[in-house]
Parts: structure tokens; sequence; C-alpha cells
């Protein structure tokens, strides 16, 4: 753990239904076993909905809570109306102390080291980010071959290979 530092950020990224959150859903107990508190933060550019109609939380919000918290023994919700989008930074922030990594899905604008999702029926597109913007690359073709990048090149269905590099990451940023 980091203490009260702000955990570090790693946006995972890529085209429309290239298997953002299937990879995130092997690479997240991939570091779990690893012994890393997680923090994941999904970018939806659109607006969205927790609440149900009619449950309680959604009327509370619905009469005009500003915010409405759902807590229970295992977990805590947090319903929060914003004037704008807040930015990853500040997102971050908020998890200071609580979390060893942030994952992201998308931010894919934002200035995060990003892991680029890459696949064979993508492959003919343009790569999503630049190198300087990339922590590693995980596809699900020769990218040794194509990719013609200077990042770690990473199998998509297996995370252990990613998770081991995190670990190096994390490490040389502090992590015990």
């Amino acid at each position: 753990m980091f203490n009260d530092s702000v955990p570090p950020v790693l946006s995972v990224v890529g085209y429309s239904d290239s298997g953002k959150t299937t990879y995130l859903e092997k690479l997240i107990p991939a570091l779990k076993k690893r012994g890393i508190k997680l923090c994941v933060i999904k970018h939806d550019a659109h607006s969205f909905d927790m609440d149900m109609p009619g449950k309680d939380s959604w009327r509370l919000t619905q009469a005009g809570a500003d915010i409405t918290v759902v807590s229970s023994p295992a977990k805590i919700a947090v319903i929060e109306k914003w004037e704008h989008e807040e930015n990853l930074s500040a997102l971050a922030l908020r998890f200071r102390g609580k979390a060893d990594l942030i994952l992201t899905e998308g931010y894919k604008r934002d200035s995060a080291l990003k892991i680029e999702i890459r696949r064979a029926a993508n492959k003919a597109l343009d790569p999503f980010c630049k190198d300087e913007e990339l922590f590693a690359v995980a596809g699900d073709y020769d990218l040794e071959t194509e990719a013609k990048t200077s990042v770690p090149l990473l199998p998509l269905d297996d995370a252990a290979p990613m998770a081991d590099l995190i670990m190096s990451f994390l490490k040389e940023k502090g992590f015990k």
C-alpha cells in the first residue's frame, strides 16, 4: 500500500467492442492474487443511472438529494450529482490511501498511461494510442511482427504477464 499517496492510474483503452471489459475481468483477479488493492473506474461518455426507478435511493435522489448513499455491511454506493464531468486526476484524489492502483476503462483522452487492447479484427485500423501514451499493448494476434511499437506486447487471452508487468511498475513507484 502507498499510504496516503494518490494511486497510480492505468487506463484500458481500445476500439469499441475490442474486449476492454473482458480483459479487465481477467486482469483484476490476476492483480488481486498478487495482493493489490484496486479501484476500477468505468468511463461512460453518456449519462447513466445506477438507481433503479422506484427503489428508495432513486426516490430520495428524485426528491432532491444532492448526495445519496446506500450502505450495507458489504458495500457502499454513493450517488452524487455533478455540475460537470470530473477529470480522472480529481477522481484519483478521492481514492488516496484506499487503493494501490486505479484501473480505468476508457478515459482515452486523459494523460494516464494506457493499456491498449488490439484485436485482429481491427488490425487494419491505426493504433488507438501513440507510443508515448502507452504502458503496454495486449492483443490477440502476433503483435511482435505487426504492432510497430516499443512498449511491451502481451497476450490478450492471459492477463498474468500484464499483472507481472504492473507489479514491476508498482514496485518502481514504491509499492511494498
